[in-house]
């Protein structure tokens, strides 16, 4: 047992972060030296309901409950004590999507998921009316899809936010919001770090025929930095979190961000010149500029850091949920073999094979595509592999062009930034499923971009960790650091991981593949029009 460990949970020094992501909440709590010393963790789906993609309050209540009863078993476990109260708590989930309610805190429409691609009228009339890309999944373009479709609640709303505000607000009754995932609402003004006053006008101007009983502004979320507090955990929060009533009020809670910020500071990229990749179910990237694009571009979303620095963000969809599906393919035969399976050894087989492929995949060409995606104008999704008689068709070019086009949308944004803005970048680091089996996501990300690749140990923490960290941020900060110098002395302490860099003939062969699957999009077109 870490005695250490022990005395910081009883002392009340331990910091907890939570994260939503898609398919998994997760809890993480760590010491003084912001290392995890205990995890639960609670496996959940999205559900099709009427068309969106939703979570029901129900799921959200369980899924919270049942992961903190998760942690707390795991403290029993391994140090036979209770949680009774935390230096600080931070609660982080998938960003954008809408949540909407009215004055008496009842949900109004169930919760649309920044997976709805249902937006593409709104995202393109606020688009052309700010002048800035709105993406698909921003939550203003999910308000105003809703004001084009007269849908009858909207004038009842007077809270909208996302699901880590609405966890949060919960938690503590403030309604407030970091400044990452508030970014991802409405874009953010540099100079203010507040809602951009021009785009909310324009917006108000937008609707005022509507008249509606709410100005944007009035329900919208606060906007708060990193390092500033939050609220406090209310009696009524610690009984939703904490069912067995163990854990206390009190404790202060940092602004609930979202998860493109949390991977930001689980990976130490929120300096400028730094970028990160997650790549799981979804991929994005998030390089930290040095001062905003020259333009607006339809792939590119403009978010901020944490502490809210600009960020151009390529984010996609689709990674690994195809890849995935083949790989069960292999594990069925396995058992159709009679042989034990064990998936680490599987995707380790297989994606260490795929090295060996042609490095353009011999021709070979795979759409991920189980949603739409919004990065190459896809609407809905159609898993396809593509081939012609003439390809090189085996195994390791099979398992390489599935693992190409795990990060293939991502590269089409990207070359954007490398290619025409001349974006420069001193270290991207990548984090999530796709790097798991050591060495070979990283060596093809780094193809991709052609760009170094870091990975640390720490990767696999992810965005848990990541609000942890910003826990930590408010709770021993003191104004003292800036995010990325606590992030760089206090965290990190120099460790920027094991490095990747891309070889020549991999870069020739992914841009051959990627020529490829531009040129083959219309197939993707094709079966997206086929109904079944």
């Amino acid at each position: 047992m870490n005695s250490d460990a022990k005395s910081t949970i009883e002392a009340g020094k331990a910091i907890l972060g939570i994260e939503f992501g898609s398919t998994r909440i997760k809890a993480v709590l760590i010491d003084r030296e912001n290392k995890p010393i205990a995890q639960g963790s609670y496996s959940w789906e999205n559900q099709l309901v009427d068309g969106l993609w939703t979570y029901s309050i129900e799921d959200i209540w369980k899924g919270l409950q049942d992961c903190y009863a998760d942690l707390r078993a795991d403290v029993r476990k391994q140090y036979d004590t209770e949680i009774e109260t935390l230096a600080a708590i931070g609660i982080s989930a998938m960003m954008h999507g809408y949540m909407a309610f009215n004055d008496k805190e009842e949900i109004l429409v169930p919760f649309r998921t920044w997976r709805n691609t249902n937006t593409g009228m709104a995202a393109a009339a606020l688009s052309e009316a700010f002048v800035f890309n709105i993406p698909l999944r921003w939550s203003i373009s999910h308000l105003y899809q809703a004001i084009l479709n007269d849908e009858p609640h909207v004038n009842d709303i007077t809270y909208l936010t996302t699901l880590a505000g609405y966890v949060h607000w919960q938690l503590t009754g403030r309604k407030v919001l970091g400044i990452g995932d508030a970014s991802g609402m409405l874009p953010i003004d540099q100079k203010t770090g507040n809602y951009s006053a021009t785009m909310v006008e324009k917006f108000e101007n937008l609707i005022a025929p509507k008249k509606f009983s709410w100005h944007l502004t009035d329900i919208l979320p606060e906007v708060l930095l990193a390092g500033e507090n939050a609220g406090f955990l209310t009696p009524e929060g610690a009984k939703k979190l904490d069912i067995s009533g163990h854990l206390k009020a009190g404790v202060p809670l940092c602004p609930p961000e979202g998860d493109a910020g949390t991977g930001m500071v689980a990976t130490n990229a929120v300096k400028q010149r730094t970028g990160n990749v997650s790549a799981g179910t979804s991929s994005f990237s998030m390089i930290v500029l040095e001062k905003e694009l020259s333009k607006p571009y339809e792939m590119i979303d403009m978010v901020t850091t944490p502490d809210g620095s600009p960020v151009a963000m390529v984010h996609c969809n689709n990674c690994t949920s195809d890849l995935n599906a083949w790989v069960n393919l292999f594990k069925e035969y396995q058992e159709l073999l009679g042989i034990p399976v064990d998936m680490n050894e599987v995707f380790g087989k297989l994606y260490n094979h795929a090295l060996e492929g042609d490095t353009d995949c011999g021709g070979l060409i795979s759409y991920n595509y189980i949603s739409g995606e919004p990065v190459t104008g896809l609407a809905e999704g159609r898993p396809l592999f593509v081939r012609s008689a003439n390809d090189k068709f085996n195994l390791s070019n099979f398992m390489r062009a599935h693992l190409y086009a795990s990060v293939g949308v991502l590269k089409i944004g990207n070359d954007i930034l490398f290619n025409e803005e001349k974006v420069k970048v001193d270290r991207i680091t990548g984090h999530g499923g796709l790097f798991k089996t050591k060495g070979v996501g990283q060596r093809i990300l780094a193809a991709a971009l052609n760009s170094p690749i870091s990975v640390m140990e720490t990767a696999g923490e992810g965005g848990a960790w990541g609000i942890a960290l910003l826990g930590s941020y408010l709770a021993n900060n003191d104004g003292k650091l800036s995010l990325a110098d606590y992030l760089d002395k206090c965290v990190f302490a120099g460790n920027t991981g094991v490095e990747i860099s891309p070889t020549p003939e991999d870069v020739m062969g992914f841009n051959a593949y990627i020529e490829n699957y531009k040129k083959g999009l219309p197939i993707e077109e094709a079966a997206v029009r086929f109904k079944k």
